[in-house]
């Protein structure tokens, strides 16, 4: 399952220019090393997300998806697993088939991908507290056809309230008072993923840097979370010493507690859900555990 081999970064479509910082990249890439090494390292986060992915894939391109199967995914989801068991019960698994299966269509065509995921959201209730709903289908697309669709979660860049992975990387002295003109759109998250895999080609990473892409630009987020996070980050991202927490659950990869075994999904009667397929329950059984040292 792992050893195929993926297809290589695509060319982005003309985009914004991202005036980057590359001494913020380099200070987080390193950070990133020593607080994984605790865990497994680098690598063993790039295998949680190859299972992931492959998880994702298995699921979606296998027919009809089941109400056990999408909640599934969905507690490797972390915006999404806090809200999704209401919504669930409201609309049935038929409802939101549909529009997955919608979303999901014709993959390889990116030539309207805003529109697309624009078509996505605006089927669930135009409020904010449904904006999480952007992640669900931004993580759908990305999990499943990873090389055609850049990770276009609000975390990675929020244009709307100026917030995401893109500031903490700005090249400017006072980031907090720049103001970003830069949409958050495909073409700009196809154009920030190029820019992050040619760095880290120029940091001597050579396979797998989709996947070493996402880990950096969550753990980037997570460092944010951490030093200013307000209560809204606190509510979805509970601060403790793990080095590596944040990022963990940035990208679902937190989706079992550690402390019961039972995954973070609540369903509306406030029972845990529990992993339905054994490609589910293997991903779980291999996700990087909190460092045991980090509370000592």
């Amino acid at each position: 399952m792992f050893g195929l081999r993926r297809k290589p970064v695509e060319t982005p479509p003309a985009g914004p220019v991202l005036d980057l910082s590359g001494e913020r990249l380099r200070r987080a890439f390193a950070d990133l090393a020593t607080s994984a090494r605790p865990t497994g390292g680098i690598e063993r986060y790039v295998t949680a997300l190859q299972l992931k992915s492959a998880l994702f894939t298995e699921v979606l391109s296998g027919g009809e998806i089941t109400e056990t199967e999408f909640l599934d995914l969905c507690a490797f989801m972390a915006p999404v697993r806090r809200r999704i068991g209401p919504v669930l019960a409201e609309r049935g698994i038929e409802a939101l088939r549909a529009v997955i299966a919608r979303l999901m269509q014709a993959p390889e065509d990116t030539s309207h991908a805003d529109a697309r995921l624009a078509a996505f959201v605006m089927t669930f209730p135009q409020d904010k507290a449904y904006r999480w709903v952007r992640d669900l289908g931004a993580e759908l697309l990305h999990f499943t056809h990873p090389e055609i669709w850049p990770l276009m979660t609000r975390w990675v860049w929020d244009a709307r309230v100026g917030t995401g992975v893109l500031r903490e990387i700005w090249h400017a002295e006072d980031v907090d008072a720049v103001e970003i003109v830069v949409p958050d759109d495909f073409a700009t998250f196809a154009t920030l993923r190029a820019e992050i895999d040619g760095f880290l080609a120029a940091e001597g990473v050579f396979r797998d840097r989709l996947w070493y892409a996402d880990l950096l630009l969550s753990h980037i987020y997570a460092g944010y979370i951490n030093d200013r996070g307000g209560q809204y980050l606190r509510n979805d991202f509970t601060i403790e010493g793990d080095p590596m927490l944040h990022t963990r659950r940035m990208l679902g990869l937190d989706a079992v507690d550690t402390e019961t075994g039972r995954t973070r999904l609540r369903l509306i009667d406030g029972r845990a859900h529990e992993f339905g397929g054994s490609a589910a329950a293997r991903l779980a059984i291999d996700l990087p555990s909190e460092d045991p040292h980090a509370h000592s």
